[in-house]
């Protein structure tokens, strides 16, 4: 390894322009066999197909014994039941697709692939595999020279800690480029998320307020009813800290937190984003709250004395100018009372007590609603009608429903093959993040068994100092 490929170029040694790399001519999922290939991507490449968008090869390597028509089939099943399936645009997608059935470890799988490329050029490797995996393959289509002119997806989690993270950083940097390496993280696709970022900074009415100065407190919540459906083995090893905390809702809180960008190509986008995430200061043991739900030892491939949390509570700070002494509060769980996403924005009592029934009222508050519906809500008071000066809090509710919405999948993948990575992580952001929960995952806080069905322990409203706003 070169002195070089040790020491990748850092975040900023790249700016893309207009014009600044072909679209992929080919695109190969890895792992097509997959849950997340039947889940996701199949039907994101219906899409693409109806919207002009896909590449005219698109190749399924996996191990499992199947024809290329047991492939096609494969495919046709998952959009039948989770897409929008349209026979023509369905007809038009199978006659590009192929498959390599092949064990990852055999040069012969890549010899194959290459092949099967033909005359592609700019290859979009999807990697739906194991993390563990990610070398072999990488090294065994570097060998071929099939990484030449390539990008790279990988899915998330990013390692499963600092080290691990850095880790394979120098594995995907060894062959690629940083500007040809994309680490997907649907969450970052999803049109309520992109809605933080737009109303920001589409909006001058809300800067001037954006900050330490009028800003109370911030509270970001990712709840879900369901449980973990089946996937024991697989959360024995992650838990929620690793599942979503250190990825999905520390991107949340990074679009809140960033300041405004300067210049308007991704990559300045990605270096506020960057600046919020550097800002963020590592977890401090007692500022954690993890909880299990009641009954999780009983699931599948679970240990009967599983220590894992199916719900974490964190109180974050930021050490910027902007957020100084503002508390972020973020939890997430499985099994709680309702299934929602938000993020609620208190804002800090008027300075000067005018009228007597204010300072004694709820504070005024912004509320981005995530899902399962999507609502922007302002939270003000109101004169009462009357002789008197009293007043009450009314809600201005802007609900913002479209049927024709991108699903995630699709729009990253365009993204990607087309190189524009402002919807993806960064390694810059990605070690960030892990450095914040690092403290988290070192020395555990420790585990609280909650009842399914509430909204989780009752330490983390003792974290908060008072009641979290409550998204049902």
């Amino acid at each position: 390894m070169t002195q070089d490929q040790q020491n990748p170029p850092g975040p900023r040694a790249y700016r893309p322009g207009p014009d600044r790399a072909p679209k992929s001519d080919a695109l190969v999922l890895f792992g097509a066999s997959g849950d997340l290939a039947y889940r996701q991507i199949f039907p994101a490449l219906q899409g693409l197909e109806a919207a002009g968008q896909l590449p005219p090869r698109v190749i399924g390597v996996a191990r499992s014994e199947w024809t290329r028509e047991q492939f096609i089939e494969r495919a046709k099943a998952s959009i039948q039941e989770r897409g929008k399936y349209d026979e023509r645009t369905f007809a038009a997608l199978a006659r590009k697709l192929d498959y390599i059935r092949g064990e990852y470890l055999e040069r012969d799988t890549y010899q194959r692939l290459c092949d099967a490329l033909g005359d592609a050029k700019h290859a979009l490797y999807y990697l739906a595999i194991p993390p563990s995996l990610f070398d072999d393959v990488i090294t065994r289509l570097a060998a071929l020279k099939c990484d030449e002119g390539a990008r790279v997806v990988v899915e998330k989690p990013f390692g499963r800690d600092l080290v691990s993270a850095r880790t394979l950083d120098l594995v995907l940097h060894e062959y690629f480029r940083e500007r040809d390496i994309f680490r997907i993280d649907h969450f970052l696709g999803k049109e309520p998320v992109q809605n933080i970022l737009y109303f920001r900074f589409a909006n001058t009415f809300l800067e001037p307020i954006w900050n330490r100065t009028h800003v109370e407190r911030i509270e970001i919540t990712m709840a879900e009813q369901i449980g973990i459906n089946g996937r024991g083995r697989l959360y024995e090893e992650m838990g929620a800290i690793r599942d979503v905390l250190q990825n999905h809702l520390l991107q949340i809180a990074a679009l809140l937190l960033m300041d405004p960008p300067v210049g308007h190509d991704p990559e300045a986008i990605r270096d506020a984003k960057g600046l919020a995430f550097k800002a963020m200061r590592p977890l401090d043991p007692g500022d954690v709250v993890r909880g299990q739900f009641e009954g999780y030892r009983n699931e599948p491939d679970v240990s009967a004395a599983s220590d894992v949390e199916t719900y974490v509570a964190v109180r974050l700070y930021v050490d910027s100018w902007r957020w100084a002494g503002v508390p972020v509060f973020i939890r997430t769980g499985k099994k709680l009372a309702t299934t929602a996403n938000e993020v609620f924005v208190t804002l800090k009592h008027p300075p000067h007590e005018l009228f007597d029934d204010v300072m004694s009222s709820p504070a005024n508050h912004l509320r981005f609603r995530l899902s399962p519906d999507v609502v922007l809500e302002l939270g003000a008071r109101a004169k009462k009608p009357g002789a008197g000066l009293t007043g009450e809090m009314v809600q201005l509710d802007a609900f913002h429903q479209h049927g024709d919405e991108v699903p995630a999948y699709q729009r990253l993948l365009a993204d990607a093959m087309r190189g524009d990575q402002m919807l993806f992580a960064r390694t810059d952001a990605v070690e960030a993040s892990w450095r914040v929960v690092e403290p988290a995952l070192v020395k555990p806080a420790p585990l609280h068994i909650y009842k399914p069905g509430t909204f989780g322990p009752a330490a983390a409203d003792a974290l908060l100092g008072g009641n979290w706003h409550d998204p049902a």
